[in-house]
């Protein structure tokens, strides 16, 4: 709850800032970046009905932000459909902390009153705060969209307004997911589950996601069009989002009964069947019992049903997993969160599916490690959440797999390569790849390592996530291939002319009759040189070497500074040379005469070359052409300057081993 937020305001300045500058100048505020017009209501379409804007000193004589404290019941829905929005609101109610920070307590109508309000958002693992005027779309002096049930009463409409500017319109809240906004008021984690297709312990799941106060919402589904908000025979509304308020277990003839409590933001319309506000089962069981459960029990569209009614005549529920920092102090229990950013990169990182198992390995790799089962189980449950950032500029769909191995952590700290993946298979996955801005799912697995690997459907998609981990005891992760090390050999010692081999005799000759009377060739001798040798190596696409990759490679062997290389100098560059051919033919996969960029990480491990994620990243944007290959000159520029760089390190003290990063940065 601590987190500080980010204003969002076009200008830069806070919530205060222009509160007092408003005060100080005697107007009221009003918004430049959501102005009072139609294009704030409406993209798509011209304004259906005449709004007018209204603040709520117009509205009615004595206006309140809040009346009597916030709940449920001041949320009632308006023309707009956003029932889903609703739903979130009154679960939101029911959680005082969390929604001190939606929705601040240092705001109201009284002498601080200039026209401003703010309500704070959770996007992309930050707090935003999000500033609006109180100039409300009403007709004939009544509010038309969401509003309280207290005519003075404007928290929620206000609440509603900043959700659609964050969003771009009111518009926009048409039709949406009742987890999307418990996420955005929470910074939570969202599950789904079918009702028909639950697992058998889906009441003590949602128990437990109560007792860590969890926000949960369900809803029926709709067959066609025509059925959206349709009423049943029952009481229950198809196609509307409803709140769970509580689940409860009674004595009842003998025998225990689970029920579930449920709100429809409506503020009316409620279930008639068993366990209803007035149904004889409230009769058999104890009167205290009935008491506790039904208190302040009235026609405010909240209603208990037994467990299996709810499943069979509700379809889809979603729970909202909320962070430590969202909770009370005397919250039962709390979730172990864990937390990792990164991003699918095209050319280093961005891997794709299991269908590219060429690729598949170099999507970015999260160990997991599980070492303590759950209270009365012998395994471990986690909540995994995976959660495209900008996803309205992203036109892409993301899936996480788990995949568990076997070994000593120290063994596998480094980042898997495509063997692993072709010769070990999935222990657990998500569902399906979806185009939603966050897919989570929760596994229930034995205590041991696994891997985590988050995956766009197609390769070379790029997109910026968070990783999000839920487990109920404490749980050890790490990100793979973080590390950045160099396993470099010394330089051999010079050998006499009298015990050169014949290829050294060979290497030697050549070298003397294009080095001249100084016996030094220079960076331009040297491209032609390497340039003459290259030429002949017909599995290597070949342009020539640039002049640039030439003085890194003096840079790299010119051991006395003259800025020539010497013979005994070239030769221990032309061993290196050789490798470094080898290694781009053996990863040359396709006989192309040039190298995938994705293969980069494990020819550098085999030249022995470490590197992160995040520099092979940038290696990748800068050696990789348009189809995600390099060349030979761009292959060999890049080893050589890394080695370079290695090679000026490891002469340092290894305290001062960070500068690498910094370095390798620049090439």
């Amino acid at each position: 709850m601590s987190a500080k937020s980010i204003s969002t305001q076009g200008d830069g300045k806070t919530f205060e800032q222009l509160r007092q500058e408003c005060l100080q100048k005697k107007k009221l505020f009003e918004d430049p970046d959501f102005p009072a017009c139609d294009s704030s209501l409406y993209y798509s379409q011209s304004v259906p009905i005449n709004f007018e804007w209204k603040r709520p000193g117009e509205l009615c004589e004595n206006p309140e932000f809040i009346v009597g404290g916030a709940d449920r019941t001041d949320i009632c829905q308006g023309a707009l459909g956003d029932c889903w929005l609703l739903a979130a609101i009154a679960s939101l109610t029911l959680h005082k902390e969390t929604l001190a920070r939606v929705v601040p307590n240092d705001q109201g109508f009284d002498r601080s009153y200039a026209g401003i309000f703010h309500f704070q958002f959770w996007q992309h693992n930050r707090w935003l705060d999000v500033v609006v005027d109180d100039r409300l779309p009403a007709v004939r002096n009544r509010l038309v969209l969401l509003h309280s049930a207290s005519n003075n009463e404007f928290w929620s409409a206000l609440l509603e307004k900043a959700y659609a500017k964050l969003n771009g319109s009111y518009e926009s809240l048409k039709g949406g997911s009742t987890l999307e906004a418990m996420e955005d008021f929470t910074g939570g984690v969202g599950e789904t589950y079918e009702t028909k297709s639950a697992p058998t312990d889906l009441f003590n799941i949602m128990k437990k996601a109560y007792d860590r106060g969890s926000m949960m919402g369900c809803s029926i589904d709709i067959t066609s069009s025509a059925e959206s908000e349709a009423q049943t025979a029952s009481g229950l509304v198809k196609g509307h989002a409803y709140s769970i308020t509580g689940l409860e277990e009674v004595n009842c003839r003998g025998k225990k009964v689970k029920l579930i409590r449920i709100r429809n933001p409506w503020g009316q319309v409620e279930w008639n069947g068993a366990w209803s506000d007035e149904s004889r089962e409230w009769n058999v069981i104890d009167s205290s019992e009935k008491k506790r459960i039904l208190q302040n029990s009235m026609d405010d569209g909240e209603f208990w049903m037994e467990f299996e009614d709810f499943k069979a005549n509700y379809d889809k529920i979603e729970i909202c997993n909320l962070t430590p920092d969202s909770l009370t102090d005397d919250t039962k229990r709390k979730w172990e969160v864990n937390m990792f950013e990164g991003n699918w990169i095209r050319g280093s990182t961005a891997g794709g599916c299991r269908n590219f198992i060429d690729t598949f390995w170099t999507n970015p790799q999260f160990k997991l490690i599980l070492k303590h089962a759950d209270d009365n189980n012998d395994k471990c449950s986690v909540v995994i959440a995976l959660m495209q950032k900008n996803r309205r500029a992203y036109c892409g769909s993301s899936q996480i797999s788990s995949l568990e191995f076997e070994g000593s952590l120290k063994t596998y700290e480094d980042h898997l390569g495509k063997d692993f993946f072709r010769y070990n298979g999935s222990k657990a996955r998500s569902k399906t790849y979806i185009n939603v801005r966050e897919i989570s799912e929760r596994f229930t697995l034995p205590p041991g390592n696994y891997l985590l690997v988050p995956t766009t459907f197609q390769p070379h998609d790029e997109a910026d996530f968070l990783i999000r981990i839920f487990s109920e005891k404490a749980a050890g992760t790490m990100e793979m291939g973080n590390t950045v090390d160099a396993d470099l050999p010394d330089p051999p010692m010079p050998s006499l002319p009298e015990e050169e081999t014949d290829e050294e005799k060979g290497l030697r000759r050549m070298f003397e009759k294009i080095a001249g009377s100084d016996q030094a060739i220079s960076a331009k001798e040297l491209q032609q040189v390497l340039n003459g040798v290259l030429s002949r190596r017909r599995e290597i696409k070949f342009n020539g070497l640039s002049l640039n990759t030439c003085h890194s490679i003096i840079n790299l062997m010119d051991v006395d500074n003259s800025g020539q290389l010497e013979f005994q100098e070239f030769k221990v560059f032309w061993e290196k040379m050789k490798k470094w051919i080898m290694l781009f033919i053996s990863y040359d996969t396709d006989r192309s005469g040039k190298m995938s960029s994705y293969e980069l990480r494990i020819a550098l491990k085999a030249a022995g070359m470490h590197l992160n994620t995040k520099l092979l990243q940038l290696l990748g944007l800068r050696f990789a052409d348009e189809n995600y290959d390099i060349d030979f000159d761009d292959y060999l520029t890049c080893i050589v300057r890394l080695e370079n760089m290695f090679r000026v390190f490891q002469a340092l003290d290894k305290s001062k081993t960070g500068q690498v990063n910094m370095n390798i940065l620049q090439v």
